[in-house]
């Protein structure tokens, strides 16, 4: 991506933003969010401001059917039914916090945005940083085609060690263990990662993700000799495994490091940049990880989140 005196040449108002949005949302035109009527008319009053006046009927989100033919026609602008939908913060500033997201390797922190983006003597409060960081890691979910090539499928616990607590906060290993949140993740080897949190490790739940995750084309799915994976075989993959309790890390072309790279990266960031990461949002960070992950090397990153949003 381009430096940040550079991105912020480029986005210089609030108009060249929607200019990019619009760009990104609709390469063809303008498309009615409501109906997804193509023949709307733009409102030379109002500059990325569209209306649409079809008859097609559809239901919005209280369960209503609704058209756009009524009331003089349905009003829409670039930013409704997107992430900056009735935003007060103009998009430049949306666009600033979005860059500074995707190319901090490991994450910044909310306070660290609010502090290089708002300023400490601004008046702005530091919640509004938050807000408009988890909206765009809402964003980010992204969608990933099943990965191919040779996939590595591993778990990971997310949660403090009992050793690095104060004494008074210390529960014991095997009450702390339960409370970890569990991540799984696959990654093609040169290739995209998909991850998400697990709120309950049932008996199919990895072999579940995996058939979700990871084409039956693949070359090799490799995983450790975890039992949720026994099953892989059967749902027409070539499956390998490396025993990581019996210190064994690399048989060939059979290990899981690359995928455990990434846990290291998701790891760190966690607790060098947020510290402290509660299971509800920890998906969220996830998404984010992932999505920078799969963009580190693709120079239009910045334009495949605005197509998310």
């Amino acid at each position: 991506m381009k430096t940040l005196k550079a991105f912020e040449a480029d986005f210089p108002n609030e108009d060249a933003c929607k200019t990019l949005l619009a760009e990104c949302r609709w390469p063809d035109g303008p498309v009615c969010p409501r109906c997804g009527n193509t023949g709307v008319w733009a409102l030379k009053s109002k500059p990325h401001h569209w209306v649409c006046k079809s008859g097609k009927v559809t239901t919005d989100t209280e369960g209503k059917q609704v058209t756009c033919a009524k009331n003089g026609g349905y009003r829409f602008s670039v930013i409704t039914k997107t992430i900056f939908q009735d935003t007060k913060i103009p998009l430049d500033i949306w666009f600033r916090v979005a860059y500074l997201m995707l190319t901090s390797k490991k994450g910044i922190s909310a306070l660290q945005i609010h502090r290089t983006v708002f300023g400490e003597d601004s008046g702005s409060d530091y919640r509004t940083s938050w807000f408009m960081c988890h909206r765009l890691r809402c964003a980010m979910r992204g969608g990933i085609e099943q990965l191919e090539g040779e996939v590595e499928v591993d778990e990971t616990y997310i949660g403090g060690k009992e050793g690095n607590k104060h004494w008074d906060k210390r529960v014991g290993k095997r009450e702390a263990a339960s409370k970890k949140i569990t991540v799984v993740g696959a990654i093609s080897r040169k290739g995209n990662v998909i991850a998400r949190t697990v709120d309950e490790m049932g008996f199919t739940t990895l072999s579940d993700f995996v058939a979700e995750a990871v084409s039956t084309k693949a070359k090799l799915v490799a995983t450790d000799e975890h039992a949720g994976y026994r099953h892989l075989r059967g749902h027409g993959f070539f499956h390998k495994t490396v025993n990581h309790s019996a210190h064994q890390y690399v048989t060939g072309s059979v290990h899981t490091n690359t995928i455990e790279s990434f846990w290291s990266l998701l790891k760190r960031g966690i607790m060098g940049s947020f510290h402290h990461v509660t299971r509800e949002y920890l998906p969220l960070y996830v998404n984010e990880f992932a999505f920078r992950f799969n963009g580190r090397n693709d120079p239009d990153m910045f334009r495949k989140l605005l197509q998310t949003v």
